[in-house]
């Protein structure tokens, strides 16, 4: 990541003073806050994974063993107790699913994290900002980090001329669509 050589004269701006500069200072601080919010978020989400897994397979063992009890004497427990382990089981799996989406969020976050930093190296060197090959790479390099085609489709429809927020839209009714049929369970 390129950074500027110095912060921000905007308060008191000299000859050498531009709005380039200030954008550059600015994308790179919107870089350093997205990194550190996925490095906060991911420590606490291994926390969570890997609390949940250990759950869920001591919950499986105790649903194992009451399937293996027959004493007729604890007929109203073992149907207490396997239904309060089934509804933990079906907790522990809609928490994997929540984990899942996360885990898309912190990626679709890592790429506007690099895209950022790779937009902020292209307008500080002044041989790159004004040449439209250079502009026309950084969208293809962009673009090429998109793992999702409904991604792509919102990118090319933004670079084609359509504002933001129909692209946007778009994108989210086609994500609520696909969604169900993407979700892996454990």
């Amino acid at each position: 990541m390129s950074t500027s050589s110095a912060g921000s004269s905007s308060i008191n701006p000299d000859l050498d003073w531009s709005q380039l500069k200030e954008t550059i200072l600015m994308l790179n601080l919107s870089v350093a806050q997205i990194d550190q919010s996925m490095n906060e978020g991911n420590a606490s989400v291994d926390t969570l994974a890997s609390s949940f897994t250990s759950l869920a397979t001591n919950l499986a063992d105790i649903q194992s063993s009451i399937n293996h009890m027959n004493d007729d004497n604890f007929d109203k427990t073992k149907l207490i107790i396997q239904g309060s382990a089934t509804t933990a089981l079906d907790k522990v799996q809609s928490a994997i699913i929540a984990f899942q989406f996360y885990d898309k969020l912190t990626q679709r976050l890592d790429h506007v994290s690099h895209s950022l930093s790779s937009l902020t190296t292209l307008i500080s060197n002044p041989s790159s900002l004004y040449s439209p090959p250079e502009w026309q790479a950084l969208q293809q390099a962009i673009r090429s980090k998109y793992t999702m085609e409904e991604e792509r489709r919102m990118f090319d429809k933004v670079l084609s001329g359509m504002p933001i927020e129909e692209a946007l839209g778009e994108f989210r009714e086609e994500i609520n669509a696909s969604d169900d049929d993407d979700i892996e369970l454990f």
